[in-house]
């Protein structure tokens, strides 16, 4: 009788630690490509606005929006990433992030969902030659017949290029 139970409790901790395990991603789509990044590092999204271009910045850096009262520079993903660029439309969002405690705006072709995967759901990313560069992905994740490119956020920008984002916010 006291073995039926303590198998129960086991049974319900190992859930509970698969459960935690778990971490959430935000999906978002670049022309064909899905891509997923760590909710944590998402504070909202947007729909897109046109920034406030600022002089000399590079092509990525769309310029800054005023949000509630903090400027925030705008990089365009597909941009960064070589990704074929279309137009702006009503899919079109940005993603408010905090980047190495940099608050910054990605824009993406659109926002698909939060997804909860667990560490061993991501396999490691083939190395061939492609249009975003490795050091960016941390892993390939398959849910369904859906494929998403997992990013890290943190090293998409190089330090040199966050702290060209860091002096527009300024």
């Amino acid at each position: 009788m006291i073995s039926a139970p303590t198998a129960t409790r086991s049974e319900s901790s190992s859930r509970t630690a698969a459960t935690a395990r778990a971490a959430e991603y935000l999906t978002f789509r670049l022309g064909e490509e899905e891509y997923g990044i760590d909710i944590l590092r998402v504070q909202e999204i947007r729909s897109y606005e046109q920034p406030t271009r600022m002089a000399h910045a590079p092509d990525f850096i769309k310029g800054v929006v005023d949000l509630r009262g903090r400027i925030v520079p705008i990089v365009d993903l597909r941009l960064k990433l070589h990704c074929p660029t279309a137009e702006y439309t009503d899919f079109t969002v940005v993603i408010i992030l905090n980047v190495g405690g940099t608050v910054l705006g990605a824009v993406v072709d659109a926002v698909a969902d939060v997804v909860a995967l667990t560490a061993d759901a991501i396999k490691p990313a083939p190395q061939f030659e492609s249009q975003v560069d490795s050091a960016f992905v941390t892993g390939i994740a398959t849910l369904g017949d859906r494929m998403l490119i997992m990013m890290d956020i943190e090293s998409l920008l190089s330090s040199a290029e966050m702290g060209l984002v860091a002096q527009v916010a300024q």
